[in-house]
């Protein structure tokens, strides 16, 4: 049976490369680096070919495959050297330029899984031609240039592409980076490998180097993506699946395992809402709120207890999602009143992309610098923006994420994949750090649970527990329409509730992708980016 194509990214040029790939009979691996290179390209504030990747790649009939693609701090990092700085890792410059970028890494172990064997030149052919040409900047690159200026204006590189004239970036400017292009080319001329073990990897180490980073070219050669299986869970609706270390998609799929034990009547503590005989399609607006951000506190808790570098995990992570565990977390929670929150959030920027091919094959991928624009070390030679992934480690010995040589960070990153009872496949995922697996739980439980559109289930007003970067507050922030509805309400259940903007960037750039048994796909994209989604035809 040939299944209907379709892709969704948060940057619409990148989901129109995506497309064409399919449309053109290639596979949803190779879609997703296309639409990957676009998207480095086109959104530099939110990923780079400089950053980090996470893939799920689900075959119609098999065990999806993760591809961990994140880099490792350097090999020969002198941490003394980085506490004898202060208490706080760096954020920007060549200094904070500590960890690896895998990515491409991962582009090219998702190709050998999954290839119809297109040539890198078709694949690449368009993003090079938007590094060379370049892109129109959006109100999302404005923002990120106006809250990043004073911290990273100084850098030369950077303020060069940048930073037209030394001022913050406007609507409509043109961005041009020939450099990158040059460097998409050569990758699409040699290889992927091109950058870890050839002329790329030299140029960049050396550069890298001259601006103060620990990373050299042994880092680059000792780097490869690794094949990982996924964590997963069993709900009333299907069983879901998400990356295991160092990301937080334990964390993700926790909420939501937490959230479907409240509701699903299967037995918890007498505080716990199934005791009332309620089911998810009875709760109300409040009562969902609310359920999904106490299970948040449930998973968040665990999550900052545990994940870092899978090697140097106490426990495996699929420990922690056990029917013991979920049921002394759901427990624990009241659909009365809302559990005391000092959590301290993790900021973060990303995109997620999502696609599906005529073979069955759903893709769930995300790619990330990190901060807006990572550390902003733009290495000259290649155009390449530097993550600052290496911000996640802990200077303090006796924690788990502390700073090591060749450790990999905790990541914020999580794709999202689902097969569900009734036949159908979900590819789901979102950008935003702290909000990622919020986010996913809304959009999942509102379309699984609530019965609601996808679209629907994307575009309504969302809810972020903790705090953005820069900012010492760890409150619920609800969207305004959401907050003049139930912001009362939530007060009076001891939640500390404030409001931004509908439409709120804050609340991610979530997407989805729903294949049904027959083959027949949907999907969605999220109001608050600058993103589209496109079907390919179905006969079948």
């Amino acid at each position: 049976m040939k299944h209907q194509t379709a892709f969704t990214a948060s940057h619409h040029q990148a989901a129109k490369v995506g497309q064409q790939i399919l449309d053109a009979g290639g596979t949803a691996s190779e879609a997703m680096v296309a639409a990957a290179a676009m998207i480095a390209v086109q959104y530099p504030h939110m990923n780079s070919i400089g950053g980090d990747g996470f893939w799920l790649i689900a075959k119609k009939g098999h065990t999806p495959i993760a591809v961990d693609a994140c880099g490792a701090a350097a090999r020969h990092i002198n941490v003394d050297e980085y506490r004898a700085q202060g208490d706080e890792l760096p954020d920007s410059g060549g200094i904070a330029a500590m960890t690896m970028a895998g990515t491409v890494s991962g582009w090219h172990k998702a190709l050998k899984i999954d290839s119809s064997d297109m040539s890198l030149q078709t694949i690449l052919g368009p993003a090079i031609e938007a590094a060379q040409s370049g892109i129109t900047v959006t109100q999302s690159l404005v923002n990120a240039s106006e809250k990043t200026f004073a911290r990273l204006s100084s850098l030369g590189a950077f303020s060069e592409i940048f930073l037209p004239e030394q001022r913050t970036l406007q609507v409509g400017d043109v961005v041009r980076n020939p450099a990158l292009a040059n460097a998409l080319q050569t990758l699409a001329n040699n290889g992927l490998d091109d950058f870890y073990r050839g002329e790329l990897a030299k140029s960049m180490a050396r550069e890298l180097a001259a601006q103060g980073s620990p990373l050299r070219l042994e880092d680059f050669h000792q780097h490869h993506a690794k094949v990982m299986t996924p964590l997963s869970v069993n709900t009333s609706k299907g069983k879901l699946y998400n990356f295991d270390a160092p990301t937080q998609g334990v964390a993700s799929l926790l909420i939501l395992a937490i959230y479907d034990k409240l509701v699903s009547g299967k037995s918890v503590s007498d505080q716990s809402v199934s005791k009332n005989n309620l089911g998810a399609q009875e709760l109300s607006e409040l009562d969902h709120i609310h359920l999904l951000v106490e299970a948040t506190k449930q998973a968040f808790i665990i999550r900052d207890q545990v994940v870092c570098d899978e090697e140097y995990l106490k426990a495996p992570l699929r420990d922690w999602l056990s029917d013991e565990v979920i049921e002394r977390c759901a427990s624990d929670i009241s659909i009365e009143t809302a559990k005391p929150w000092p959590h301290i959030a993790e900021p973060g920027d990303t995109i997620w992309m999502g696609a599906s091919d005529q073979y069955g094959t759903m893709v769930s991928f995300i790619q990330s610098i990190y901060w807006e624009f990572g550390c902003g070390v733009v290495l000259p030679e290649t155009g390449v923006l530097w993550n600052v992934r290496g911000k996640s480690f802990s200077l303090d010995s006796a924690h788990h994420n502390v700073l090591a040589p060749n450790k990999k960070p905790f990541h914020t990153l999580n794709p999202a994949y689902a097969e569900l009872n009734d036949g159908s496949r979900m590819s789901y995922g979102t950008m935003g750090g702290e909000g990622q697996p919020q986010t996913q739980a809304c959009l999942f439980s509102r379309f699984h649970y609530q019965g609601k559109g996808l679209e629907e289930s994307v575009a309504m007003p969302r809810w972020l527990l903790g705090r953005t970067w820069g900012d010492s507050t760890n409150n619920l922030r609800l969207e305004k329409s959401l907050y003049q509805q139930f912001g009362q309400a939530l007060e009076a259940r001891g939640h500390d509730v404030t409001y931004v903007d509908d439409n709120n960037e804050l609340m991610g750039h979530a997407g989805a992708i729903v294949l049904d048994a027959q083959g027949s796909a949907s999907a969605t994209n999220d109001p608050r980016s600058d993103g589209t989604y496109l079907l390919g035809e179905h006969n079948d």
